[in-house]
């Protein structure tokens, strides 16, 4: 069994129902996290299931091997682009819940959240890697302001690249989450309701910190390769930058994309398309009133085509 978490996991039972179709299967979770979804996903199987679980977190991964007693189980120290080295057409679904977790953002010593002062880290892996702290600290203005911009969608990226850099040079470089939430304060003009002004750059630093875009293409890539004809791919995103490279590679893969204006012999055959039977699901009122974290969350789900194998 896996025990209870600090982790209040989105959309739990829509995601385990889509995804879980075999209970005798072969599945694969790719962000362990606290277990939330594991522990579904396991209650679901029978006897002869199995489950195979990634987290880049080792926090993450002392947790399952402390409180995931199940044969059925393994967890891999590893990002979920490691799941291409299972054999090919192995597995009967895969589950990505993007983003951070609760645990994650509630330690200060993490650097994920500018609600707490803490080291400037935001590694998903801390035993390798760049902390934002080290970026920061040799990053120039040009490479700062792209990061904040194309990561956050920041219209004050520039003026905030310059405030850190200039920063650095009078003062030395930022240390901690405090010190980074006050300098892009004072260089965000204008405030979004609700949303406090640093939101938008820790994201963008966490993202390019941990190359969490790049990865999720090559586990989006990695799962079409290991799934079986009729294995289900599920993936839960927090923002547009994530539901937006979801959407358009199940698009890209699914039926759905071929151009009916286009002539017969122009068109794609239906053996070249991967996916099928694409669907989205939002959290209900419910959900994201007993867990405000959840109001952002998109669960896209796709089966993979028998028609590809034929």
């Amino acid at each position: 069994m896996v025990s209870a978490t600090t982790h209040t996991p989105v959309l739990l039972r829509e995601a385990a129902d889509a995804l879980v179709h075999n209970r005798g299967g072969h599945y694969v979770d790719g962000t362990f996290g606290r277990g939330g979804h594991s522990r579904a996903i396991l209650a679901r199987l029978a006897t002869e299931g199995r489950l195979t679980a990634y987290d880049k977190d080792p926090q993450a991964v002392a947790h399952a091997q402390t409180t995931v007693d199940d044969t059925r189980f393994c967890i891999r120290h590893a990002s979920f682009t490691e799941m291409r080295e299972l054999p090919a057409r192995s597995v009967d679904g895969v589950l990505l819940d993007l983003g951070v977790s609760s645990p994650q953002i509630d330690t200060p010593q993490r650097g994920f959240s500018f609600r707490h002062d803490g080291p400037l880290d935001m590694r998903m892996d801390t035993t390798r890697g760049q902390s934002a702290a080290d970026w920061l600290a040799t990053a120039d203005t040009q490479q700062i302001a792209e990061v904040i911009r194309d990561y956050g969608e920041e219209r004050f990226a520039t003026p905030i690249a310059k405030a850190i850099v200039a920063r650095r040079q009078e003062r030395g470089a930022l240390t901690s989450t405090s010190e980074l939430a006050q300098l892009v304060a004072g260089a965000v003009k204008t405030r979004e309701p609700g949303q406090n002004p640093a939101t938008r750059t820790f994201q963008a630093i966490r993202i390019f910190i941990n190359a969490e875009l790049e990865e999720l293409q090559q586990a989006l890539h990695a799962a079409l390769l290991i799934l079986k004809p009729g294995g289900t791919l599920a993936v839960i995103t927090f923002h547009s930058l994530e539901d937006r490279i979801v959407k358009q590679f199940m698009v890209r893969h699914s039926r759905e994309t071929v151009d009916r204006r286009q002539p017969v012999m122009a068109q794609r055959s239906p053996a070249s398309m991967l996916l099928q039977d694409l669907h989205r699901v939002r959290p209900s009122a419910a959900e994201v009133q007993s867990n405000p974290r959840a109001r952002s969350a998109i669960l896209r789900t796709a089966v993979r085509s028998q028609e590809a194998f034929a």
